[in-house]
């Protein structure tokens, strides 16, 4: 039995998160948050880099319950790098009421993919942030891109906003629905209709097959919680402008936090602020996600 200790500046999900004063609307997706371990059941990769805490479906499906959600998209976090057997845990004990992102090598077999993809597996994750991975070379990412496409998957990236112009060749060559994590974590110090966050629209503007999740404001923000006022202009201006492709989520237990743990009820209250209708509320959290992971 594994006996993994968390790394020692490492921050615990909120234990009493409030409970928010938004009402979600009926079937809300929770379309990003995680699972970790437990690590004496399901182990970290070995070539992590960070050990949390525990943070098992137990605590995360008592978390969607209390948050006023239905449904979750549970993403495979790096800890567990392509190890899935954490992730499909959850997936079987859920249900229909949640969907999942894997993380699978190259070496991947047909059979591997088709017991993922009965468990409710609707994507992969690439992650380029390179304080997290090592990124790999393009060929590497199309050759499990050929693998999932006849499953008719997404791709979800994980980027970092210098990483855009950079891998932009790549990014907008690829020919599935593709998912970008946390708006693409833009520098919300500068202006949100300046250069860098514009180039984050036209790549939005020129693909049609590029969704972003409108997450985390509190690994962005500069002005801190609880309102994390100076990222709400970045989330409501995606949100207002690509109604029917963006997506929310929580991001529990909020991997990698440094500064400060979020209350999971004061993120959720955020939401009428960055979808200030009805209409743009039901899209984001229940229409987007029904049609992206339960089709």
């Amino acid at each position: 039995m594994a006996n993994f200790q968390m790394d020692p500046d490492w921050l615990r999900y909120h234990p009493d998160p409030t409970k928010p004063r938004y009402i979600p609307p009926s079937g809300a997706v929770d379309a990003h948050c995680h699972v970790f371990g437990p690590g004496d059941v399901f182990p970290y990769a070995p070539e992590r880099k960070y050990t949390p805490c525990d943070a098992g479906k137990e605590q995360l499906f008592s978390l969607r319950d209390f948050l006023g959600f239905e449904r979750n998209v549970i993403v495979q976090a790096t800890c567990h790098g392509a190890d899935n057997r954490a992730l499909v845990d959850a997936l079987h004990a859920a249900g229909d009421r949640a969907r999942g992102i894997a993380t699978v090598r190259d070496t991947v077999t047909n059979g591997e993919l088709a017991e993922l993809h009965d468990a409710g597996v609707r994507g992969v994750r690439f992650n380029f942030v390179r304080r997290l991975v090592d990124p790999k070379p393009d060929a590497y990412y199309r050759a499990i891109i050929d693998r999932i496409a006849p499953l008719g998957w997404q791709v979800v990236i994980y980027f970092e906003a210098a990483d855009l112009e950079e891998r932009w060749d790549f990014f907008t060559s690829l020919p599935t629905t593709v998912v970008v994590d946390h708006m693409g974590r833009p520098d919300v110090s500068q202006p949100v209709d300046g250069p860098q966050f514009g180039r984050f629209i036209r790549f939005m503007t020129e693909h049609e097959n590029v969704v972003s999740k409108v997450s985390c404001p509190e690994r962005l923000s500069r002005s801190g919680p609880p309102n994390y006022d100076d990222v709400v202009p970045f989330a409501r201006t995606l949100v207002e402008r690509f109604p029917e492709r963006v997506l929310w989520g929580t991001d529990w237990p909020h991997p990698n936090m440094k500064d400060h743990m979020p209350d999971d009820g004061a993120l959720v209250d955020i939401i009428p602020r960055i979808a200030p209708s009805e209409e743009l509320q039901r899209k984001l959290l229940v229409d987007n996600p029904m049609r992206l992971y339960w089709r």
